[in-house]
């Protein structure tokens, strides 16, 4: 064994599992050396959850990055010979329609990010997997690409290993665990182990169930739990004696049941000739904190496996045995049965990049198997290039608020997405119950007077809806069509298109206080803004101005949109409640790195906003401001920044919309915003829910929205955002900027696109959620560019005003033309569709009340 090094560029804790070893592989790959691997345990790890996963892997996510790794991770191990591409079935039994309509809508999915995953009959998943009974099931998702990892991921974690040894640029230590991170002004330093201490550049942590405790000693938490998944066995089953095989037959999903099944091959294979069931507890999940995890030497099985008693999963098991009677037949193998912990989180994605309190501190946690080899390409290529090819927004560490990573927050929200895990299907706009109320508007008891319809985003309460105004829908009968498909109408509330329809008509206030809110100041904050912001923000003529802006990456992409406030003294950075905290993070970090002296804090509990729109707005306004006049179209230009005074409060108003109409955002202490809103209430203008603003009436009117619409696969061209000159000052992505401007055209536009018919087969009106693919009504095939991107809608909704169904979604440009034909797929049904727009088009313009056709 190698002596233990005191200096690395790089150390792993964890190199034992999958998500370890694959980030040592790739970070080789990308031309990193001097690296240091520790675990714990042995390498490959005798202790993690690689040690006793499941190793299938199924391509079936409903997002894109998540597809790419699987899909990514499925390559990388069949290229090593380490997978058997052997099929996999999601049954839908007879009665679930709700299983069988997530299975259709899977499909959806699958042609948006490219799998190959259709729907079958019954008869068919019988002919596929024998074992089912027939009658049990109405139909089946079928994923030729799915598979196992041969003969198991912990092989191949321990190949991974020692191909990175060959090479000399890694160095492996097992039973080896960590004590101490070393930090020296805000940055990692090296790592404190029972051998000795390394004194590092950068420490990834991949300590899977242990990477809470690995965070702790960086004084900062991780928003994941271990929880106990049971697995149990029967056997034998001697079906592939002598084939040698490791599977014999597709895997079977049967998450109906919250459950899964598969043969375990030959008896001289590694699992030995047996039925493989697994299950997740849906009610009461079993969390563990990883500080309770045993040691080694005090646990009866491993650390991460522990006892499993039958009676817990008798109820599925024996709604297993209905649907595959083999279960009954064989006897149960008590003595390897247990419940495996792995991992679930807050939100349901992993925690990945940067640490938030120690520069050079990486974590890599809470990836599963399937998904192992592509997310350590996806860490590899952050921390050589600052930039993954698809965008990271939804695994960045970064995007958490601080009250997210409390700890009972983590145990509330994972207990929830524990239980979710396979059953039952998640609405694209579900929202959780756990982890509620933690942030409120001043003027929140107003709205829970009106009825508000509330959901949450960033923590805040946000009414979409107040059944104080259901009056409306008599009104607007005519404009405000009944859902009558409940998966079209869940968590979505009627009411909140006839407020739209009577903000247009008047005026409505709607409530902005999950606005994200930095403040940027010190003497060289106009550098830091000027570098990140493609717009101009420095210049005496930019004082007292509001300025939409991005900030690019290095290959020219749009990492994030909001508003800059340009102030005499500081900026303040107007951001959405998702995007806020990861832009926050970014600026410390690229203040830090060019040595500028600014100050960058979070006063977004300090602030509230409320948005007045409509034609009547300003007269509305005028009636509770000091100074009617001030508010003239002459002295009150827009994109400006005024003080005013409402109710003897002080009031920042911004003349701005992001819903079309005319009005403003007016922005106050958090402590004067109840007085403006009862204020502007007494005036008798109406509250209108966020759902206008969010979602129909910004789609009405052709506006992006980030983390949707807009994201690092695409530029500012693509999104038809670009400013009419570059500004001479030099900002982060400028050149590659330039190089897309001077294209003849981009591969792809942002379009606006409208459904013509929305009656599904069964002569229903449907008004999609979620995501579609965007297809060629010739082929049948997904659109695709010249750069391989797939085209699906980036946003929907239907928009009142107009009558129909509204998206967004970026096209490849031989289809970018206005009236252009296409076909969407929802559940699995096509619906017609045209071009309604190329780049930013409004489909309504308030101003002169008249929808384009």
């Amino acid at each position: 064994m190698s002596a233990f090094p005191e200096r690395a560029k790089v150390v792993i804790v964890g190199l034992g599992g999958i998500v370890g070893a694959s980030v040592a592989h790739h970070l080789i790959e990308r031309g990193w050396d001097d690296i240091v691997g520790i675990d714990k345990s042995g390498i490959p790890t005798d202790i993690g959850s690689t040690a006793h996963a499941s190793d299938f892997c199924y391509c079936t996510s409903h997002d894109l990055l998540s597809t790419w790794c699987t899909m990514y991770s499925v390559d990388f191990y069949e290229k090593m010979g380490h997978y058997s591409r052997i099929g996999g079935l999601e049954v839908a039994r007879v009665g679930d329609d709700e299983r069988m309509a997530e299975l259709k809508r899977r499909v959806d999915s699958g042609r948006a990010f490219g799998t190959n995953v259709k729907i079958i009959s019954a008869a068919e998943a019988k002919e596929k997997f024998p074992l089912l009974e027939e009658d049990q099931i109405q139909g089946a998702m079928w994923d030729p690409d799915a598979g196992l990892v041969v003969p198991r991921s912990q092989t191949v974690a321990g190949k991974l290993v020692d191909n990175a040894v060959k090479t000399g640029r890694l160095k492996a230590f097992a039973n080896t665990p960590a004590l101490e991170l070393l930090q020296e002004n805000g940055r990692v330093t090296g790592v404190r182990t029972s051998r000795g201490t390394i004194h590092a550049d950068h420490v990834v942590v991949c300590a899977g169930l242990w990477g809470r405790l690995i965070a702790e000693l960086a004084g900062e938490d991780l928003p994941v739990m271990p929880v106990d998944h049971p697995l149990t066995f029967f056997g034998p089953y001697d079906e592939f004696a002598g084939t040698g095989l490791e599977i014999g037959r597709p895997l079977l999903r049967d998450q109906g049941n919250s459950a899964y099944l598969r043969d375990t091959g030959d008896p001289k294979s590694t699992e030995g000739g047996q039925i493989e069931w697994g299950y997740y507890y849906e009610k009461n999940p079993r969390l563990v904190h990883p500080r309770e995890i045993l040691e080694k030497d005090q646990a009866r099985l491993s650390p991460s496996q522990r006892d499993l008693e039958l009676d817990d999963v008798i109820e599925p098991l024996e709604r297993a045995m209905e649907l595959t009677p083999i279960l009954a037949e064989l006897g149960f193998n008590e003595s390897h049965s247990f419940n495996g912990l792995l991992q679930t989180t807050t939100d349901g994605a992993p925690s990945m990049g940067e640490s938030r309190k120690l520069r050079g501190l990486w974590y890599a946690v809470a990836i599963w198997v399937k998904d192992g080899p592509g997310m350590g390409k996806l860490l590899a290529d952050w921390m050589t290039d600052g930039r993954t090819h698809i965008d990271h927004a939804g695994i960045d560490y970064a995007r958490f608020n601080d009250f997210q990573l409390n700890e009972d927050y983590i145990y509330g929200r994972c207990e929830e997405t524990a239980a979710k895990i396979y059953n039952p299907p998640v609405h694209p706009r579900e929202p959780f119950g756990n982890a509620r109320g933690i942030r409120r508007s001043p003027f929140y008891e107003r709205e829970v007077e009106l009825g508000g319809h509330f959901m949450e985003l960033g923590g805040w309460e946000r009414a979409h809806g107040y059944a104080a105004n259901n009056h409306l829908l008599e009104k607007y009968a005519d404009q405000v069509p009944l859902r009558e498909n409940e998966w079209d109408s869940r968590h979505f509330w009627r009411v909140s298109n006839a407020e739209q329809l009577e903000m247009s008509a008047d005026c409505g206030i709607i409530n902005l206080s999950h606005f994200h809110m930095t403040d940027i100041s010190g003497p060289d904050h106009l550098a830091l803004m000027e570098w990140l912001c493609a717009a101009k923000i420095g210049g005496d003529g930019n004082i007292g101005k509001g300025i939409y802006t991005h900030m690019l990456d290095d290959e020219g992409m749009v990492r994030a949109d909001f508003t800059v406030f340009r102030m005499e003294d500081r900026c303040r950075l107007v951001n959405g409640a998702d995007a806020g905290p990861r832009d926050l993070q970014y600026m410390r970090r690229v203040a830090q790195d060019r040595g500028l002296d600014v100050t960058i804090r979070d006063v977004s509990e300090d602030y509230t906003t409320i948005g007045i729109w409509g034609p009547n707005a300003r007269k509305n306004l005028q009636k509770v401001v000091e100074d009617p006049e001030a508010l003239s179209v002459e002295n009150f230009p827009f994109a400006a920044i005024r003080q005013i005074r409402i109710a003897g409060k002080t009031v920042t108003a911004f003349r701005i919309s992001y819903v079309g109409e005319q009005g403003w955002e007016l922005h106050m202490a958090y402590e004067d915003g109840l007085a403006v809103w009862d204020a502007l209430r007494e005036t008798g203008v109406i509250a209108v829910g966020v759902e206008t603003y969010a979602n129909s009436r910004r789609l009405e009117k052709s506006l992006r929205l980030q983390n949707a619409d807009l994201h690092t696969q695409y530029n500012l061209y693509e999104a038809d955002l670009a400013r009419p000159k570059v500004k001479e000052a030099d900002f982060r992505g400028k050149a590659k900027h330039l190089e897309y401007r001077a294209r003849e055209h981009q591969p792809a536009m942002l379009c606006t696109l409208v459904m013509t018919d929305n009656t599904d087969s069964q002569g229903v009106a449907r008004y999609p959620v979620g995501t579609l693919p965007v297809m060629d009504p010739e082929t049948g095939e997904t659109l695709i560019d010249e750069l391989g991107r797939r085209s699906y809608t980036s946003s929907i909704a239907y928009g009142p005003s107009i009558g129909k169904n509204i998206a967004l979604a970026y096209l490849p440009w031989d289809y970018c033309q206005v009236g252009r034909k296409l076909n969407l797929s929802y559940f699995d049904e096509i619906y017609p569709a045209e071009v309604a727009g190329v780049g930013y088009a409004p489909l309504y313009d308030p101003q002169n009340l008249k929808p384009r056709s």
